[in-house]
C-alpha cells in the first residue's frame, strides 16, 4: 500500500510540475509582446473607460483605426494566442485600463491545438470571470470563431463552441455574442475564399469589412450607453 501511495503521489507531483513548466513556457512565449504593450502604455496611457480589443492574430492584424475611425480603440491582439493567454495577461493588458467594453476574438487556435468545445467554453467562462472580477461593469463582446479555408475540417467543433457561448451570452446583459461566422459562409455552406489572404486563414480587407458590419451595432449601442 505504501509503495502504491508513493507512486500515486509521485505521478501527481510530476503532473503538477509539467503543468507549471508549461505555464511558464507559455508566459515566456508572449512576454516580449506583452512588454511592448506596457511600453506603449507608459508612453501613451489609454484613457480609462475605453474599448479594448484582445485576442489572436485576427485582432492583431485588424486596422481598427480604419474600420472604426470614431473609436479610440486599444488593440491588444497577440498572434497565435488562445483564450487562456488572454486570461493569463488580463491583469496587464485589459483590466488596468478599466474598459467599458472588451472585444474578444479567440478560440480559433484553441480548437486547432486540440482543445474540445467544452474546454473552449470553460476558458471563455474563466475569461469573463477574470475581467468582471476587476471591472464588473465591463461589457464583453465575443466574436464567433470564424470558419476558414485552412481549418474547415475543424469547423464543426468551432460551431459547437460558438453555439454554447452564444447561449451563455443570452444570460447576462453585459455579454454579447457577435456572429461574424454566418456571413463568412457562401451559398454552398463553405468559407468564402474572397475574404481571406493567401494563407486561407487570416482575413483580407473584405473579410474585416464583414467583421466591421457585424460588430458596428454593438459599438453603436456602446456609444449610446456611454452618453449621459
Amino acid at each position: 500500500m505504501r509503495a502504491s501511495t508513493c507512486a500515486v503521489c509521485f505521478l501527481v507531483g510530476f503532473a503538477w510540475l509539467c503543468e507549471a513548466a508549461l505555464t511558464a513556457q507559455e508566459t515566456n512565449r508572449w512576454e516580449d509582446a506583452i512588454r511592448r504593450f506596457e511600453e506603449q502604455d507608459a508612453e501613451r496611457p489609454p484613457e480609462p473607460g475605453g474599448v479594448v480589443f484582445v485576442g489572436s492574430s485576427s485582432i492583431r492584424m485588424w486596422d481598427l483605426a480604419s474600420s472604426f475611425p470614431e473609436l479610440d480603440a486599444v488593440n491588444r491582439g497577440f498572434g497565435g494566442s488562445q483564450i487562456a493567454d488572454a486570461i493569463r495577461f488580463a491583469h496587464r493588458i485589459i483590466t488596468p485600463y478599466r474598459p467599458r467594453l472588451v472585444v474578444l476574438y479567440a478560440g480559433d487556435n484553441d480548437i486547432a491545438s486540440g482543445k474540445t468545445p467544452e474546454q473552449v467554453v470553460a476558458d471563455y467562462r474563466r475569461f469573463v470571470e477574470t475581467v468582471h472580477a476587476k471591472t464588473p461593469e465591463a461589457r464583453i463582446a465575443f466574436l464567433a470563431i470564424k470558419p476558414s479555408l485552412r481549418r474547415w475540417e475543424l469547423y464543426d467543433k468551432m460551431r459547437e463552441a460558438n453555439e454554447r457561448i452564444a447561449k451563455i451570452a443570452e444570460s447576462d446583459e453585459r455579454l454579447e455574442f457577435v456572429d461574424i461566422a454566418t456571413p463568412m459562409l457562401g451559398a454552398n455552406g463553405r468559407p468564402r475564399p474572397e475574404l481571406f489572404l493567401d494563407d486561407g486563414l487570416h482575413l483580407n480587407e473584405k473579410g474585416y469589412e464583414v467583421w466591421k458590419d457585424r460588430l458596428s451595432p454593438v459599438l453603436d449601442q456602446d456609444i449610446r450607453m456611454k452618453r449621459p
